[in-house]
């Protein structure tokens, strides 16, 4: 929807044009914030923080006690597992070297070079020995060959250059699975029921 610039402007001077422009400048934004706020309203409410259930050490038991309140037909958008205590954990895999490097990136281009000569058109009277050399070994030497140099380039490259390679993930000390306090009563009665088949 346009906005109309105020009645008896046609003829504006330097004062009047300065403040037409600011006119507009305030229309622009306030509808980009409208904008901005119908987008933000079809977004998903974050959950309140809730009760705590139970707490755990370990994350597979606190998954292990919403399972069971999921078999219990408890609602499952209202239970949370939230973690305290966040730390990372960096696991060292091996060395990182250059013959690694370029083992890894012509192990990844033969991979993608194969695939690739699956789809590469066989050509009319050729024998198999032929066709095994032009269309399956030439692409995975051509792609391993590719894939090789870009991982050594790249390593060589790289600002934050290790001599290991690591996984890291996020830990917590401690797991809460929490739910809304007007269903925690229903929550500790449907965790304190015996498994199905037990």
């Amino acid at each position: 929807r346009r906005h109309s610039p105020p009645n008896g402007q046609q003829k504006l001077g330097l004062r009047s044009q300065i403040n037409l422009r600011r006119w507009w400048l305030r229309a622009w934004k306030n509808g980009r914030m409208n904008n901005g706020q119908r987008k933000f309203g079809r977004m998903p409410a974050v959950q309140e923080q809730g009760e705590v259930l139970a707490s755990f050490g370990e994350y597979t038991e606190a998954v292990a006690l919403v399972e069971k309140l999921v078999e219990a037909n408890f609602p499952m958008t209202a239970i949370a597992i939230v973690g305290k205590d966040l730390k990372t954990v960096e696991r060292i895999r091996g060395r990182m070297n250059y013959g690694k490097v370029a083992l890894s990136g012509a192990t990844t281009g033969a991979f993608i070079g194969f695939v690739l000569s699956l789809f590469s058109p066989v050509p009319e009277g050729a024998d198999a020995s032929s066709i095994a050399v032009s269309n399956v070994i030439q692409p995975v030497l051509i792609a391993a060959g590719i894939g090789m140099i870009f991982n050594i380039v790249r390593f060589a490259m790289s600002r934050n250059k290790r001599s290991f390679m690591r996984s890291s993930m996020v830990m917590a000390k401690e797991y809460e699975v929490q739910v809304p306090s007007n269903l925690l009563a229903q929550a500790r009665e449907a965790a304190a029921k015996p498994a199905e088949g037990v």
